[in-house]
């Protein structure tokens, strides 16, 4: 009896020579065949078949009715031809596109236009010349066409069992006006078969004998009580039987991520079974003997061939072919001959004629001549036109992925149709509308788009198009029975969207390179020139039909015959574009929607077992904002050793189920998992993104939401991979961050409280979904909104020192290293926040307490403990990772530390007023000048970092100042000599003096020439103090003019360059001319005397320039009062005194310089009389005009109204000092340098 024989062979056996089968020793080139007027490639993907044998030539006479004595055994070289021809006639199975799909999944989307068996090509090829019926399942995958034989008749003989496809069988009806029947085949075709089937077996085996007739007879029976046709799969249920072969490949794996596809996961946990592995699912097998990637004109097409190849001839490969020679070959017949060898790349066919049954001749026929045979001359750019024709038609027109369109044309009919069986089935009114191919269709569309995600190096040009499939997919599928596929899916959606790439730029899909199809087999059925259907009698009513309902319609197959008759309408390669949106929140909300649907998918397939009461998605969640106080800050340090608790790696997987009820290492688990980590990262990113944005409360509220997510993962996950916990240090910094900024911003707390307790519809469900795995409540203390700042300040340190204990570990020593530099320069910038935090209470608590006789309180010398220890060990931190800059800064801090702490020892006296300069003060500005040195010394040179020396340079500058004017003007005299101190105040001044930058061109030039202008000043003060009250050594006396005349000098000069200062030049010159005076009221000669005057009065001459900028300002406020009275309405509250106040000028100040200034000139003028006409030798002309004029000067000054408004007697100063002696241009010059 005969048997089915499968010659499939294991994937792993196939090897280059095994692909020869096809006749080409380069199977990768293939060969163009044909008669130059279409071009054809076949390359062979896969072959069962071991190399071509020579096939026998039979004698003359021999009797095929007889059978020989190898006949229906399994022979490799055959295949399944020799017993399926004979057993039934077999048509293509309703999924052989599927099968050829699923193995070769690379070439699936855009590579190739068409998968299909070599019989459905033909038949599609063949419209034209055939009155044949049609029915074909047609598929779109990218840019691929699936088709499939539809066998209606069997369809229906079904649903008459089922009660499934009524809907169908019903249009169907009308559609063809007639009722279904099925035509049985004559005895003759079985005939036929049975000699076909010997020939081929006498073909392989020269020597073969012929057996009795019983044997024929047994196998006459055994071919009528064949199969009238393929058996069709029964509906596709969730089966948990164990299948023999999985529907995904288990080699494929995706290293991005645990369970990409089902193909990841272990054959004992795999999908629950998709099909049915017995009789009924061949179809989704790919079973035949060769798979071809052919190339016709432009279109390329995976097919399946069954084709036996046999070796002999001109050529390393022929086709064998039997014929009746009572009848001749026709168009139809050629057809079938020159496309299988042009499919299969044979270069040659051999005819063997018989005459009822017995051999009488054989003939070689190359397959470019096949089309110029007598009686079945046809074109082959007309079969060319058709191709293009039909694809350009089927790819217009079945556009939707997913949707089952079927290509139906009635026998004996013109008229071709489309229809979209997806749509019809939608618009029936039963419930128990079921389309078979929707779990193959679905699968499909998911493998595609997890073999697209497998290249990464192409993963941005595919988004579009794995996005497609993927919705497509997941629309086909019941959440109920293919949980894991929609779960999947979904986690492969979210995963299309790369958040970490900031950049990310998402191009149309384009097509993916290589691939091909695994194997299949097709048996070659002769088709006759009969009109009738193999096995099916179909009519075409006489009433018009309804068209209604066709998707597309060709009115005439003629129609296909003309060239380029549906190119129009033809986009070969379509596009698909990936919506993206370049908000990040927009991106995130999507990936979380996807993310809560994966999730949903994974919880409806957990049976729950345990008491845990469901949670409604309805009620949100709290996140818990509380009131913190300092006290609430001790509980951060055990509560927030938790962190680490919960993260440490673990080497253990878990062995009992989890709070939800789910099973380690099931697909639930792992699919959760991932979904888990995923939402925690779209969390993270909104976060930083809110953060951004300075919408810190959202900021919080997502970074909770994402440690949340992390907190699920590790409930359910019994170790962590090293970059999971890599993501995690970066929450846990970007948690300590928004912690800072809230900590920084306390002003906008409500605004940012009311973001915080905002929720979304999908964080509430995705809460109760993290919910059934974990309280969620490890990382609460981190994530708290507080009102306290300390108690932030101190969450955003935790935070940072735990990504830092678990970035230090063993397990990411290697791998987090550059993350490691970061979250020390955050935890060295958290502690000098709180450094500052803790010294600006300090400095407060001093203030409250300034001018009352005090000692320093505990209170203050614990904050200046905190605040030292928090410099000292964030200068640690940033001295780890070699950041000098950051560095100097905290020593700068730490000197202003010791500034506060040396103020905060200021001796008050009973009076109230400041006492002696005391040693502790004197100790803290030591210290402070130490550290400023330190942080000179941190940074090296100028070069290195401009802006922070010169803040640096600047403050120990200032430091050394104050500390010299502290001792010059609260002298420790009863600790210290006067000389003693004086020569400290020297030394610290002139120290002062050299990190005064007056060279570089800077903000703070002006800045740094005051302060060398002042130093001058009180160090000829100083000078000039030493030498009135000194007595005895000359020699030290004319020092200290020596060094005071120095001083003042420089200090004029520099005074003189600012042009803000004209009340410090105005007094330093006049303290220059009471210098003057004092040195004059020690001289006894008279010259002498007139010299030092007449420099006295050069001196007060140049008072003239302070003079001149005085009255600069005081016209400019006298011009801002004018306005200010235009514009006002009441004057009278507007107008202003002559001592009018101005925010650039103290008028007060002048008032009391112009009180010295005026006896002071008088005195000079007085005393230049006086020595000028004592002298008794007679004047010269000059100096008598010269007397002449001090008078005139000294008589207006003795006048002088002093009630008159400020800006007149200053008017009046420089008209008086102009006259005393006109300058000229150089000295005009040299005076207002």
């Amino acid at each position: 009896m005969m048997s089915s024989q499968d010659n499939k062979t294991e994937l792993e056996q196939r090897d280059e020579d095994e692909q020869t089968s096809a006749a080409s020793e380069d199977n990768r080139q293939g060969a163009d065949l044909g008669n130059n007027e279409v071009k054809s490639r076949a390359v062979v993907k896969y072959s069962a078949a071991p190399p071509p044998s020579t096939y026998a030539l039979l004698q003359e006479k021999t009797d095929l009715k007889l059978p020989p004595a190898n006949w229906l055994r399994e022979n490799a070289q055959l295949g399944p031809a020799g017993t399926t021809v004979l057993g039934s006639s077999r048509k293509s199975k309703p999924f052989s596109s599927f099968g050829m799909a699923y193995d070769f999944i690379d070439c699936i989307g855009d590579d190739v236009d068409v998968v299909s068996d070599s019989e459905n090509i033909k038949k599609l090829l063949k419209i034209p010349y055939s009155k044949s019926h049609v029915s074909m399942a047609v598929h779109r995958v990218g840019g691929t066409l699936l088709l499939d034989d539809l066998d209606i008749q069997e369809l229906f003989m079904r649903s008459s069992q089922t009660g499934d496809w009524t809907w169908l069988k019903e249009f169907y009806q009308r559609l063809i006006d007639q009722k279904w029947q099925r035509k049985k085949k004559s005895k003759e075709h079985w005939n036929e078969k049975a000699i076909l089937s010997k020939f081929l077996y006498y073909s392989i085996n020269s020597n073969g004998v012929p057996v009795t007739s019983d044997t024929d007879q047994t196998a006459g029976d055994g071919c009528g009580t064949g199969s009238d046709g393929p058996s069709w799969p029964a509906t596709f249920t969730n089966s948990s039987s164990a299948s023999e072969e999985p529907a995904i490949p288990k080699e494929e794996q995706v290293d991005t991520y645990d369970f990409g596809h089902v193909s990841s996961i272990p054959k004992e946990q795999n999908l629950p079974t998709l099909f049915n592995e017995g009789e009924n699912s061949q179809g989704l097998k790919n079973d035949f003997v060769r798979n071809i990637l052919w190339t016709f004109e432009d279109i390329h097409m995976l097919v399946g061939s069954n084709m036996p190849i046999f070796g002999g001839g001109r050529y390393p490969a022929v086709s064998l072919r039997l014929r009746d020679n009572n009848k001749p070959i026709n168009v139809l017949t050629g057809i079938d001959y020159w496309l299988d060898n042009l499919m299969c790349n044979v270069p040659e066919l051999v005819m063997c004629f018989h005459v009822n049954g017995i051999v009488q001749k054989y003939e070689m026929i190359k397959t470019e001549d096949i089309p110029d045979l007598e009686n079945s001359r046809f074109s082959t750019r007309v079969v060319k036109d058709i191709a293009q024709n039909i694809l350009s038609f089927l790819k217009s027109n079945c556009t939707k992925e997913g949707h089952t369109y079927w290509l139906f044309k009635a026998s004996g009919s013109d008229i071709v149709k489309l229809y979209d069986l997806t749509t019809l089935c939608e618009e029936a009114a039963e419930e128990k509308c079921q389309n078979p191919f929707k779990l193959p269709v679905a699968v499909l569309l998911y493998k595609v788009a997890s073999n697209m995600i497998l290249k990464k190096s192409q993963n941005g040009k595919n988004y579009g198009t794995i996005r497609t499939l993927l919705l497509n997919c997941i629309k086909l599928l019941d959440e109920e029975r293919h949980p894991q596929i929609i779960a999947s899916a979904h986690y492969m959606l979210a995963e299309l969207f790369q958040l970490d790439d900031v950049n990310e730029e998402v191009s149309d899909g384009e097509s993916l390179k290589g691939g091909g199809s695994e194997d299949s087999y097709s048996d070659e059925d002769e088709e006759e020139e009969d009109d009738e259907d193999d096995g099916c009698s179909y009519s075409t009513s006489s009433k018009p039909q309804d068209d209604s309902k066709a998707v597309a319609i060709i009115k005439s197959v003629g129609e296909l015959s003309v060239p380029e008759k549906y190119k129009s309408t033809h986009q070969i390669r379509p596009n698909y574009s990936f919506p993206v949106s370049q908000d990040k929140e927009e991106k995130c909300r999507l990936v979380l929607s996807y993310v809560l649907k994966g999730l949903k998918a994974v919880d409806s397939s957990i049976k729950k077992e345990s008491d845990l009461p469901a949670a409604d998605p309805t009620t949100p969640i709290p996140l818990k904002y509380e009131e913190r106080s300092q006290t609430g800050a001790g509980d951060v340090e055990k509560e927030i050793a938790l962190l680490l608790d919960r993260v440490g790696p673990c080497n253990e997987e878990l062995t009992v189920p989890t709070r939800s009820g789910m099973i380690p290492g099931t697909w639930q688990h792992r699919v959760k998992q991932q979904l888990f980590l995923k939402a925690s990262k779209a969390y993270y990113i909104l976060s930083d993104a809110a953060s951004n944005l300075m919408k810190y409360g959202r900021a919080l509220r997502y970074i909770k939401l994402a440690l949340q997510c992390h907190d699920a993962y590790c409930s359910i996950s019994g170790g962590l991979h090293p970059q999971v916990l890599l993501f995690h240090c970066q929450c846990l910094s970007l948690c300590g961050d928004v912690q800072l900024m809230l900590a920084q911003n306390a002003s906008n707390r409500a605004a940012y409280l009311e973001e915080y307790n905002y929720q979304t519809k999908d964080d509430q469900e995705i809460l109760h979904c993290l919910h059934r795995e974990s309280s969620c409540q490890a990382f609460s203390m981190a994530t708290d909104l507080a009102t306290d700042l300390e108690y932030q300040l101190i969450i955003s340190r935790k935070c940072y020192e735990a990504a830092h204990d678990l970035l230090a570990s063993g397990v990411l020593k290697d791998l987090g290293q550059e993350q490691l530099g970061q979250v020390l320069k955050r935890l060295g910038n958290i502690r000098n926040e709180m450094g500052v935090f803790y010294m600006n209470q300090a400095a407060a608590m001093q203030t409250e307490k300034e001018g009352e006789r005090r000692s320093v309180c505990v209170a203050e010398q614990e904050l200046w403990k905190k605040s030292f220890s928090c410099f000292e060990k964030g200068m640690q931190n940033f001295q780890a990772i070699s950041d000098s800059v950051n560095t100097s800064l905290l020593l700068c801090n730490i000197g202003r530390l010791m500034r506060i702490c040396a103020q905060a020892h200021c001796v008050v006296t009973s009076e109230r007023s400041r006492g002696e300069f005391s040693p502790e003060e004197a100790l803290y500005y030591n210290k402070a000048i130490e550290y400023y040195q330190k942080a000179l010394k941190s940074l090296g040179c100028r070069d290195s970092h401009p802006a922070v020396w010169d803040s640096v340079n600047w403050e120990l500058s200032t430091t050394y100042f104050t500390l010299a004017t502290l001792l010059q003007d609260y002298a420790p005299l009863s600790r210290k000599a006067q000389e003693q101190i004086e020569r400290e105040v020297t030394e610290t001044m002139m120290k002062s003096l050299r990190y005064c930058d007056l060279q570089t061109e800077s903000a703070r030039q002006p800045l740094y020439q005051y302060r060398a202008a002042t130093i001058h000043h009180r160090l000829a003060s100083m000078y000039h103090s030493c030498y009135r009250n000194q007595v005895g050594d000359e020699s030290i006396r004319k020092q200290h003019k020596a060094q005071a005349e120095q001083h003042y000098s420089k200090a004029v000069r520099l005074f003189v360059n600012l042009s803000d200062a004209p009340c410090e030049l105005l007094r330093t010159l006049l303290e220059r001319v009471a210098f003057a005076e004092f040195t004059m009221a020690g001289q006894n000669s008279n010259a002498v005397k007139l010299k030092t005057l007449t420099g006295a009065l050069e001196t007060m001459r140049e008072t003239r320039h302070a003079f001149k900028l005085i009255h600069k300002e005081l016209m400019e406020q006298e011009e801002k009062v004018i306005l200010t009275l235009e514009d006002s309405d009441k004057p009278a509250e507007v107008q202003g005194s002559d001592g009018s106040s101005s925010s650039e000028l103290n008028t007060e100040e002048v008032v009391k310089l112009m009180g010295v200034f005026e006896p002071s000139f008088s005195f000079l003028l007085l005393q230049m009389m006086k020595l000028s006409t004592a002298s008794k030798r007679k004047l010269s002309v000059k100096e008598e005009e010269q007397v002449k004029a001090y008078k005139n000067v000294y008589s207006r000054l003795l006048r002088a109204d002093k009630s008159v408004p400020l800006i007149q007697r200053v008017s009046l100063y420089l008209e008086l000092l102009d006259q005393l002696n006109p300058p000229t241009g150089s000295e005009e010059t040299k005076s207002t340098s």
